[in-house]
């Protein structure tokens, strides 16, 4: 058997072997990105980040990685594709011309009708916030209406801040504010914004939001006790009044009128105010077959295929777009923005209650529900193991969702082409 031979068996040994001989900086980047998804899957084996997403996520990008060969019936890549997903088949207008080419792409790789039916047009963001409205207690902002909102609006800062950021590096209106949402750090807003304003970054967007929503819980920790001292980490929330418990047909009523209202408002949002809106609904109607469902296959199915997509899309042409790298420097800065922001909410409910307020439950504003109201709740109890935090960073953590929904409807109302 011949060296030639050999090589058109093994084509992933030969394209990255090309790689290497005409651009080394490709064949770099696609042997880091490997290693980079083996590294998601081992910090998702410990719980460091978020395992429903970063397991699937690492193995797809370490897998098609690896898996690139000389195939690529569009030619959109110079020759070298893969069988898992071609994004640009359903992103651009100018990628694929007609719908015989999009016919052969769903035909060939195995990964294109979930991507092209579920992925492009936002209905898996849609079904991922039907499953987290079904396990979202709207109790809790009821309760404390005020505070949860307040913080929710400190911890937009990221957003606002980023979105004229982003257009001085050169971005659009509209791709800025598709970048800026990331600051709300709500995955399925960002990708339901990105499809809307910026179809053309949708891929990097949705790629670095994800990634980054991960890393970024992961520094949260260290964020707060940057901010917040021990002394006020570990004060305790006043003993609560005796109140009237919120019955489940109240909690009904608020998501129905809030559904109705804010899709009244911003109708261009409606798909997802209306999918998260619906979980809430099915939750407190009691109907327990509707309810298994969408906490249990609806929510889980659509992040392991979210988490799977996201890890396939994670190729090396994609990475190496040049459109790319400022994409990573302002994500990163939106979140961290976003949590800067959320914390002074914190400490602005801190002076309001004349100190009995802990400063930390406001990284719980960014709406990521509910891996930052344990965020703060862990390190709240490392300071102080007898302070429980947690209801107030959960109505602050529903609220955060509720303001993303809000900012992304205004910016689609304002800026859709």
């Amino acid at each position: 058997m011949t060296i030639d031979s050999l090589v058109n068996i093994f084509q992933g040994v030969a394209t990255l072997a090309e790689s290497f001989s005409h651009n080394p900086t490709v064949a770099f980047v696609r042997i880091g990105l490997i290693f980079l998804g083996f590294l998601l899957i081992y910090l998702g084996k410990k719980g460091i980040l978020e395992p429903l997403l970063m397991v699937p996520m690492g193995l797809g990008m370490a897998t098609v990685n690896a898996a690139i060969m000389f195939f690529d019936p569009l030619n959109l890549h110079g020759g070298m594709g893969t069988l898992f997903v071609e994004a640009q088949a359903g992103a651009t207008a100018d990628a694929v011309k007609n719908a015989a080419e999009v016919m052969m792409m769903l035909q060939i790789n195995w990964l294109q009708p979930i991507y092209t039916f579920t992925f492009s047009n936002g209905l898996i963001a849609c079904l991922i916030f039907m499953g987290i409205g079904s396990l979202l207690d709207v109790g809790y902002v009821m309760a404390k209406p005020f505070q949860s909102m307040t913080i929710a609006l400190f911890a937009e800062l990221g957003t606002i801040v980023v979105f004229p950021v982003a257009q001085l590096f050169g971005y659009s209106p509209q791709q800025a504010a598709a970048i800026a949402v990331v600051g709300g750090a709500d995955g399925p807003m960002v990708l339901f914004t990105s499809l809307r304003l910026a179809p053309e970054l949708f891929v990097p967007i949705a790629i670095i939001a994800y990634l980054y929503l991960g890393f970024a819980y992961g520094a949260y920790p260290y964020l707060i006790r940057a901010m917040v001292p021990k002394k006020l980490l570990a004060i305790k929330p006043p003993p609560a009044r005796k109140k009237r418990e919120i019955t489940s047909g109240e909690k009904m009523l608020f998501a129905v009128v809030a559904c109705v209202f804010l899709s009244f408002l911003l109708p261009v949002a409606a798909p997802l105010i209306f999918s998260l809106f619906f979980g809430v609904v099915i939750r407190e109607s009691g109907v327990k077959e509707f309810v298994d469902l969408l906490q249990g296959p609806v929510l889980y199915l659509s992040t392991m295929f979210l988490g799977l997509m996201l890890g396939v899309l994670c190729d090396v042409n994609t990475i190496m777009d040049p459109k790319v790298l400022p994409l990573l420097l302002l994500g990163i800065l939106a979140l961290l923005i976003s949590g800067i922001g959320g914390i002074f909410g914190g400490y602005f409910m801190y002076v309001v209650t004349r100190g009995k307020f802990n400063p930390a439950v406001g990284i719980a504003g960014v709406s990521c529900t509910p891996t930052t109201s344990k965020v703060a709740q862990k390190v709240v109890s490392k300071a102080n193991r007898t302070a429980i935090i947690l209801p107030d960073a959960l109505g602050a953590n529903v609220s955060g969702v509720i303001t993303t929904a809000i900012i992304a409807g205004i910016f689609c109302s304002l800026l859709a082409r």
